[in-house]
C-alpha cells in the first residue's frame, strides 16, 4: 500500500489486517505519520517520484495487490501549484503502475476522487457514467491516472478498481487512527477545533450557492466504510476492471456540518463567512448503486452524527493528533 501513513491509507491498513491480511506499507511522510501505523507492519520510507526505489520495493514480493492511496490531494492548492501537482500526482502512479506491471502484479486499487465531476451540467446524485469534467487540476491528475490504468488493462492486463470516492470523514470507532492534516483542511475537524476553542473562527467558504441554506453540499463517507469498500473492490477484479463511485448517497451542507457538530458536542461554532474557494462546486453526492449492487457494501456508519461523533472522540483523546 502506498501512502498507508495518510487519513484514508491508516484505515485501510487496519481493515486490512482485521481481514486478516499482511500489509507492507510504502510512505515518504510529507504528510502521513509513522505513528499512525500499528506496530509490526513493514514500512519503507519512499519517495514515489524515485522510480529505481519505488520498482525495487515492488519486486521484493509476489503481491495479491496493491493500493495506492499517496498523492497530493488538496483542491485549492492545485489551482494554485496546477504544474506540481501534475507532475507528483501522475508521474508517482506511472512509476508505481510501471513497476507493477514489470513484476506482474495483477490488481491495483487506486484512490480517485469525486472532484472528476466539476463541470456544471450533471445529474445528482453523480453515477459512474456521468460527464467527466475536472474543475481543477487535483481532479485532473487523477483522470489521467484513471486513463493510465485503462491501458494498462488493455495491454498488460493489470486489473484495475478507481474508487471515485467523495468526502472522507470521521475516524476508526475504536479510536485506533484518526484525522491529522498538517496544516488540516478538512471541514469537519476544522469544526470540531473551533468549537473546543483550539482555532479561530471557521472560516465557510461560500454562502451564496445555489443550494438549500447557500453553502456548499458534500456526500461525507466515513473512513472505515471508505476502507471496507476498497477491501470489496479488491475482490471484484480478479478477472476485470472497475469503476465505482463511493458515498453515502446523501449531501449535507456546510451550515448542516456546524450543527452536527453542535449537536455533539454541546458547545458553539463560532464561524464567519468567506467568499467562495475556486474550483469548488455547489454540490456533489455520489450514486454509489454500482459498488452496492456487485460488492454486497452498505455504509455502517452513515449518519452524519455518528460520523461527526467519531472524529470528535479522536480529536479530544488526541489534541495533537500523532504528536501525542
Amino acid at each position: 500500500m502506498t501512502g498507508g501513513c495518510g487519513f484514508v491509507g491508516s484505515h485501510a491498513v487496519l481493515a486490512l489486517l482485521d481481514a486478516g491480511h499482511e500489509v507492507v506499507v510504502l510512505d515518504d511522510l510529507s504528510t502521513g505519520h509513522r505513528e499512525a501505523l500499528p506496530p509490526g507492519v513493514e514500512f519503507h520510507q519512499v519517495d514515489l517520484m524515485d522510480r529505481d526505489a519505488t520498482a525495487g520495493v515492488v519486486a521484493r514480493g509476489a503481491w495479491d495487490g496493491v493500493l495506492h492511496f499517496a498523492a497530493l490531494s488538496l483542491v485549492g492548492e492545485s489551482m494554485v501549484e496546477p504544474l506540481r501537482y501534475f507532475r507528483r500526482n501522475y508521474m508517482t502512479a506511472l512509476n508505481l503502475i510501471e513497476a507493477c506491471v514489470a513484476r506482474g502484479v495483477g490488481r491495483l486499487v487506486f484512490s480517485s476522487t469525486a472532484a472528476l465531476f466539476g463541470g456544471p451540467e450533471r445529474s445528482e446524485p453523480i453515477p459512474e457514467t456521468a460527464l467527466i469534467q475536472p474543475g481543477s487540476p487535483y481532479g485532473e491528475s487523477k483522470h489521467m491516472i484513471e486513463r493510465v490504468l485503462h491501458w494498462a488493462d488493455a495491454v498488460h492486463g493489470l486489473r484495475s478498481a478507481c474508487l471515485r470516492y467523495f468526502n472522507a470523514a470521521g475516524a476508526d470507532p475504536g479510536g485506533r487512527a484518526g484525522e491529522d492534516h498538517r496544516p488540516e483542511t478538512h471541514l469537519i475537524p476544522l469544526t470540531i477545533d473551533a468549537a473546543l476553542g483550539r482555532r479561530p473562527a471557521l472560516k465557510l467558504f461560500g454562502t451564496d450557492y445555489p443550494t438549500r441554506d447557500g453553502s456548499c453540499i458534500r456526500d461525507y463517507i466515513h473512513v472505515t466504510d471508505l476502507a471496507d469498500a476498497h477491501l470489496r473492490a479488491l475482490d471484484q477484479i480478479h478477472d476485470r476492471s472497475v469503476v465505482y463511485n463511493i458515498g453515502n448517497g446523501e449531501g449535507y451542507s456546510n451550515l448542516e456540518v456546524i450543527s452536527a457538530v453542535e449537536r455533539v458536542s454541546g458547545r458553539k461554532v463560532p464561524w464567519e463567512a468567506a467568499g467562495r474557494r475556486q474550483g469548488d462546486p455547489a454540490k456533489l453526492v455520489a450514486d454509489s448503486a454500482t459498488l452496492r449492487r456487485e460488492t454486497g457494501w452498505t455504509p455502517r456508519f452513515a449518519e452524519l452524527d455518528r460520523i461527526v461523533e467519531t472524529a470528535l472522540l479522536w480529536r479530544e483523546a488526541h489534541p495533537d493528533g500523532y504528536g501525542r
